[in-house]
């Protein structure tokens, strides 16, 4: 096996499969589905030998089986979505059979490729439980830094993973509408019990995506059990652990009750913290960051080729001086993707016929959107970037679809390329390019 495996390697690296998968398999995805397929192969091969080996020793009419994983196996593994899967991989410690994130385990789910290196998960008891409480400052104390303050000084639910997500991709204003929906009883305000309704709402989400019968884990009055319901992967839709989002927002004692103001307050916070490490991550220590360095930013979530990529590193270098990009413009530019659902609406019914818009267009949609323009180096810079014959008028629709991508942070990309799909897109991608 050890001498297939060998010329299996050589073979590939002479096909003019490597040049192509020396950069991409830099990503994840790539380097999964590469030995994915180089371990196919082998088994296919080795296993063929084994089987003409067998059929000389035994005779013709012997047949011979591998032997395959359960079928629930298998299923359980099927139906994990690409989230629960980060979850699962991020997630550092746990408690009554259930995963948890840490604040510093979220941080990283949502700017790094992968976790810290670490021998297995940390297993909390009760009474470390309790103390993390104490460790989790209140609501009007939160700040920019609290998750980096905390870092292990807490536990996030595969909920609560959700949610924050949601948080960081979702605009004030949506979330107005949420608050207004779990505030049951109207007095602006919501209670540990009405914020649980978000809880439910998610959970019954994540019910039905992994094909769960509708009347697991609920009581005969429709409400969720007070317990977890085991699903095999630490994944519980109800818990009766007070999490760090319950205590932060309600106290230990989860009296408290949480205004709208004081929501916004977190969000914000939530949200400069995490583009802080994006942006210090290329910033070294400087105030801005360069016009690349910020199309990189843009760029890093999304799949495209090798000369895609490059394509419009290259616009941007031929058509603008390096200037900078200060952090405050930088936030401002993402925080408006936060409200990209509204600038596709406001550009559809802009230009009726998806004609390509000017810069003095973009900035007057942005500012409609958000209530906050953009300033004039960063739009050039986009222009720079996505403006494709140099015209000075952007294809919004492209922009749009590459912004998607980097709102969601790749989820929707790595849903779709993965395993034996991705190395087949791979190779396609190279053959295109070979032609």
């Amino acid at each position: 096996m050890a001498t297939l495996s060998r010329i299996l390697r050589k073979t590939l690296v002479q096909k003019q499969v490597n040049p192509f998968l020396k950069r991409n398999l830099s990503s994840v995805k790539c380097k999964s589905a590469y030995n994915n397929v180089f371990t196919t192969c082998a088994c296919i091969v080795g296993g063929g030998v084994l089987l003409y080996a067998a059929k000389i020793h035994h005779g013709e009419n012997t047949v011979y089986a591998l032997k395959a994983k359960p079928p629930e196996e298998l299923t359980r593994s099927v139906k994990l979505t690409s989230r629960e899967r980060r979850f699962i991989k991020f997630a550092s410690v746990e408690h009554g059979g259930q995963l948890y994130m840490t604040p510093q385990d979220f941080l990283e789910s949502v700017v790094e490729q992968e976790p810290r290196p670490r021998l297995k998960r940390r297993v909390l008891t009760a009474k470390e439980i309790e103390q993390l409480k104490d460790q989790v400052p209140p609501l009007k104390k939160g700040s920019p830094q609290m998750f980096r303050n905390l870092r292990d000084k807490g536990i996030i639910s595969y909920t609560e993973y959700l949610f924050l997500l949601s948080v960081l991709t979702k605009p004030a204003s949506g979330f107005q509408i949420a608050f207004n929906m779990f505030d049951t009883d109207g007095n602006q305000r919501v209670d540990k019990n009405e914020f649980l309704v978000m809880e439910k709402i998610f959970s019954y989400a994540w019910k039905d995506k992994r094909g769960m019968a509708g009347k697991e884990g609920e009581r005969k009055d429709g409400a969720p059990q007070e317990n977890y319901v085991n699903d095999d992967q630490g994944l519980q839709r109800r818990h009766n652990t007070d999490t760090m989002l319950q205590v932060h927002f309600f106290g230990k004692k989860g009296s408290s009750d949480l205004k709208f103001e004081g929501f916004c307050r977190f969000m914000e916070n939530l949200q400069t913290e995490v583009l802080e490490l994006e942006f210090n991550e290329f910033s070294k220590g400087q105030e801005t960051i360069s016009e690349v360095d910020f199309a990189k930013i843009l760029l890093r979530y999304t799949y495209l080729d090798t000369d895609e990529y490059d394509m419009y590193l290259d616009r941007l270098l031929d058509r603008l001086d390096e200037r900078g990009i200060s952090f405050s413009e930088f936030k401002t530019f993402c925080q408006f993707l936060n409200n990209l659902e509204d600038f596709t609406i406001a550009m559809r019914m802009y230009t009726l016929a998806d004609h390509p818009i000017s810069k003095e267009e973009f900035q007057r949609a942005v500012r409609i959107c958000t209530g906050v323009g953009q300033s004039a180096h960063l739009v050039d810079t986009v222009f720079a970037i996505f403006d494709a014959d140099g015209d000075g008028r952007l294809s919004y629709k492209e922009f749009i679809a590459i912004m998607k991508d980097r709102l969601h942070r790749g989820f929707k990309s790595y849903a779709k390329n993965e395993g034996w799909e991705a190395f087949k897109t791979c190779v396609k991608q190279e053959m295109k390019s070979a032609v």
